[in-house]
């Protein structure tokens, strides 16, 4: 929030339950999503490797999310990506994008089943085709946490991901993250990018929903 207003406890109570309509430029990130083209350029002790990837992505709008005074419409995420060579996971992940409509503000929150977390933060316009968001090690408000081996042979100083939404109905995003490798000099830029297309719609957040319900009923 721009200021923090003295009374940090009440909750706003005129809010539209519809986060669809209310998701800023996240609205155009909701439901479900496929691509085979995606492209990982990460370390290895032999040098950098480039693999291509297929990646499925699933978006959900969630309830309206009050902080006290703030409030906050978002989507829960689950990101699965796998690769032709091989059948375990090449990788996973689960979060929130989060929106503040009275500040611009946006948030990614993201989680790896490999003992990381990160809470990544920007601004945008309700109508802007691009967005991005960035974490940096050691930041208390948008940082980055790693597990003890991480942080000790593979850390993170720095992650940014930028989204376009392309005329097509698709997004592309890059995602850049800076890798402190042991021994390696100077940090490695390992980054993604993929072009995602819509395979199914978004379904209303669970209070829009029962609220639609009743009305019927």
């Amino acid at each position: 929030m721009s200021s923090i207003p003295d009374d940090i406890f009440t909750e706003p109570e005129d809010f539209s339950p519809d986060t669809l309509a209310n998701l800023g430029p996240l609205r155009r990130l909701a439901g479900v999503w496929q691509s085979d083209q995606g492209v990982d350029v990460s370390p290895k002790a032999e040098g950098p490797e480039r693999r291509v990837f297929h990646e499925h992505i699933r978006m959900d709008p969630i309830d309206p999310q009050p902080n006290g005074p703030q409030l906050l419409y978002g989507l829960r995420y689950h990101i699965h990506i796998n690769t032709a060579e091989e059948a375990i996971t090449f990788h996973d992940q689960v979060g929130y994008w989060l929106w503040e409509p009275a500040t611009g503000m946006i948030m990614q929150s993201l989680t790896i089943p490999r003992g990381q977390v990160a809470l990544a933060g920007g601004q945008a316009a309700a109508d802007d085709k691009r967005i991005s968001v960035e974490a940096r090690r050691g930041d208390t408000r948008f940082g980055i946490c790693s597990n003890p081996f991480l942080e000790a042979a593979f850390r993170t100083d720095y992650y940014r991901i930028d989204i376009t939404f392309n005329d097509d109905g698709s997004w592309t995003y890059v995602t850049r993250t800076d890798l402190a490798v042991r021994g390696k000099e100077p940090a490695f830029n390992h980054n993604d990018t993929n072009t995602l297309r819509r395979v199914a719609s978004p379904a209303p957040n669970p209070m829009l929903g029962l609220l639609k319900d009743e009305k019927a009923g």
